[in-house]
């Protein structure tokens, strides 16, 4: 490397560390100071990170001096034309809503300069997607028949909506992105930066690293807890990885399971309260649920998924003999008094101001104050210069994010403007055929799909937008069945479905067969269908079916992480332990089960809404449900199942874990006991031997 080029990437390193700390000290600014007009605030956010992606992703990486001199002029010329179309918002509206030539060639180099930085930081899916959105409303729309028939805007029309419309370039998930999203990743990258990530490992290792299969729960727990701040499940990996996978793998773990299991639990801690990597947040501005309602339902289920994946680690360390624990015997106590104040009282105070009503973003740039103080209670003193690097890493941790969401808000905005969203609930709802298991199938599918080229974020906010309006209709109609079913119709529901269903008036109100609840239902026009609800189904019931099926995409829209062909989490994992990136892939994929069995929960069952009773009863079998599950797919308990016993597993995980009475579900539990007893009597010698700890 010659004098110069070291000369040019020191600049180009203090560059990028000057502008990182510039656009986190801007968003604080505007997220914790003062407020901003939306479009101004979303515009900045834009233009920062777009100086930000030409250093972090050039055109070349190993280009001269000319072409980083480019890359810089593409990210000067991004910023400063979405800070000019913003500037000019009053002067179009003034003269009626017409572009002049130049707002008409800056808003067109704004466009490319976004689908260039989209295409630099996550390849070419993404623009691609976006090129095909814009043409669909501006021309081949109109030559496609059926319901996705669009009669087209113009080009003017289409380029306005696509800078200063709601859900467009600097729109809601622009906001989302520039408030949400960036100050809990710099939150995070506060608490890395005080040290709060080895205090975790540590936590995890003296908690569990003791138990059979120790080192393995280890990556569980610590992966769990660094998840949900880190907000990424291939960052979390990668940075938790380095220390659990090699771990396990010096326990006696297989090296692709320790892989698989280090992805499996990072995409977890996507699902964790209280952060649930911004998910929870961006949740709530999509449903208007509050976030206090979205965190405390989201605890059971996360507790489920994790749960799972420490049963899948238990199993394979019986199956592998695996004898070795931490050299290290240190104490849970000993850990928390070295550094127990640095993750704590930030996560404390973050929960309490978040419970009491703060803001988010309010609440995150308090907690980043109390990181620092917290930190002079440890070994490891934020200063102004760490304080400075905090900052730095935070904005260059959200670079890809920011890009990307800013850049999907223009295919949601042709989703809302053509009225895709709608037509493609529609016919989730035709194709499932009442049927909520093809649905849910249909959306991790489609989940599956966007998630090779899309964050876990972003595609939860398209596949929300596209999808959670028929998961929510069908989980309402479901009550509205059991509710017909009972004859619990109120006098407004029957004034409805006399307009909507008079063939069926005189049934209506009298007790009837699931069929014929479901005649009267498909004989309610579209129209009215809302009003039918509305009538018979309360608010808080309407609120919970809503949040069910919000959830429900969520939890799908993780797999990408964890299942082949793309599974960046998983890849990551493979590249750490040293395996092949496919295999590891499914065995991720295989390990991350809970991602597709608690969602069922969520469409069947009042897991989330029901009364606290009868939450917990339906946790408490999943739970054994859940172990079930793990020992059915892997064969093995305390010992190796014989065939006929794993089939019986299978079956009482069934009992378990599908939505049916109690005494099915008790039934399952004692099944499950006696395999489990009997398969613990037939252990194998070497497991009596050199598992006597923590059995």
């Amino acid at each position: 490397m010659t004098g110069s080029e070291t000369g040019n990437d020191l600049w180009q390193k203090k560059a990028l560390l000057i502008i990182g700390v510039a656009v986190s000290l801007l968003h604080i600014w505007f997220n914790v100071v003062t407020v901003l007009p939306t479009l101004w605030q979303n515009a900045l956010h834009f233009a920062g990170f777009a100086l930000m992606a030409v250093f972090i992703y050039p055109l070349r990486r190993d280009g001269s001096l000319l072409w980083r001199i480019s890359d810089f002029a593409l990210g000067i010329v991004a910023a400063a034309a979405a800070v000019y179309m913003i500037a000019m918002e009053d002067d179009i509206y003034a003269h009626g809503v017409n572009l002049s030539q130049l707002e008409w060639l800056v808003g067109i180099m704004l466009i490319i300069c976004a689908l260039e930085l989209t295409r630099r930081v996550a390849g070419w899916f993404i623009p691609v997607l976006i090129i095909v959105a814009l043409t669909y409303v501006g021309w081949w729309g109109r030559l496609v028949p059926g319901v996705f028939k669009f009669a087209g805007l113009g080009a003017e029309t289409i380029l306005f909506r696509s800078i200063y419309g709601d859900d467009a370039l600097f729109g809601t998930i622009a906001r989302i992105s520039s408030t949400y999203v960036f100050m809990f990743i710099l939150f995070g990258a506060f608490l890395l930066r005080s040290g709060a990530g080895e205090f975790v490992i540590d936590l995890a290792r003296a908690v569990a690293g003791r138990f059979i299969g120790g080192p393995g729960l280890v990556a569980v727990v610590a992966s769990g807890l660094m998840g949900t701040i880190s907000g990424s499940a291939v960052a979390n990996t990668a940075s938790t990885g380095v220390i659990t996978i090699p771990l396990m793998k010096k326990a006696g773990f297989p090296a692709k399971f320790a892989a698989g299991t280090e992805a499996a639990a990072s995409t977890g801690g996507q699902l964790m309260p209280p952060i649930m990597g911004a998910g929870a947040f961006i949740m709530a501005t999509y449903t208007q649920i509050s976030y206090n309602t979205i965190v405390i339902v989201s605890i059971l289920p996360a507790i489920l998924y994790f749960a799972a994946v420490a049963f899948f680690v238990r199993i394979e360390a019986k199956r592998s003999f695996v004898t070795a624990v931490d050299d290290e015997k240190i104490s849970a106590l000993e850990v928390m008094k070295k550094g127990g104040v640095v993750f704590l009282l930030p996560v404390g105070v973050l929960i309490a101001l978040l419970i009491y009503g703060f803001t988010p973003t309010y609440a995150a740039g308090i907690s980043i104050l109390a990181v620092i103080v917290s930190s002079w209670f440890s070994d490891n003193k934020m200063g102004p210069k760490e304080v400075v690097e905090a900052l730095a890493l935070g904005a260059q941790n959200m670079v890809m994010t920011a890009i990307l969401l800013c850049a999907v808000g223009l295919i949601v905005n042709v989703i809302a403007t053509a009225g895709v969203g709608n037509t493609f609930s529609l016919m989730i709802t035709q194709w499932a055929g009442h049927s909520m298991m093809i649905a849910i199938v249909l959306v991790a599918l489609a989940s599956l799909v966007l998630g090779m080229g899309l964050p876990v974020t972003a595609a939860y906010i398209v596949l929300g937008t596209l999808s959670a309006p028929a998961l929510h209709g069908l989980i309402a109609d479901n009550m509205l069945i059991d509710a017909l079913m009972n004859g619990q119709v109120s006098e407004t529901a029957k004034a409805i479905f006399m307009l909507a269903a008079p063939e069926h008036l005189s049934a209506i109100g009298q007790p009837m067969s699931h069929a014929a609840a479901q005649a009267i239902i498909d004989a309610v026009p579209p129209d009215l269908i809302g009003s039918v609800r509305d009538s018979m189904l309360s608010a808080p019931v309407m609120m919970y079916s809503l949040l069910s099926a919000h959830l429900i995409v969520f939890w799908l829209s993780q797999d990408s992480n964890v299942t082949p062909p793309v599974a960046l989490a998983a890849f990551t994992a493979a590249a750490i332990a040293g395996t092949k990136p496919m295999a590891t892939g499914f065995q991720s994929w295989k390990i991350a089960k809970g991602l597709y069995v608690v969602p069922l929960l969520f469409a069947y069952t009042p897991l989330v809404g029901g009364a606290w009773p009868e939450v917990l009863g339906i946790f408490v079998f999943a739970l054994f449900g859940m172990y079930a599950f793990a020992a059915g797919i892997e064969g093995y308990m305390e010992a190796r199942l014989s065939l006929f016993n794993r089939l019986l597993t299978l079956l009482a995980a069934a009992a378990l874990l599908w939505p049916t009475t109690v005494p099915v579900h008790i039934a399952g539990l004692i099944g499950l006991i006696i395999i489990f007893v009997r398969n613990r009597a037939a252990e194998i010698a070497p497991a009596d031997v050199s598992l006597s700890s923590g059995g």
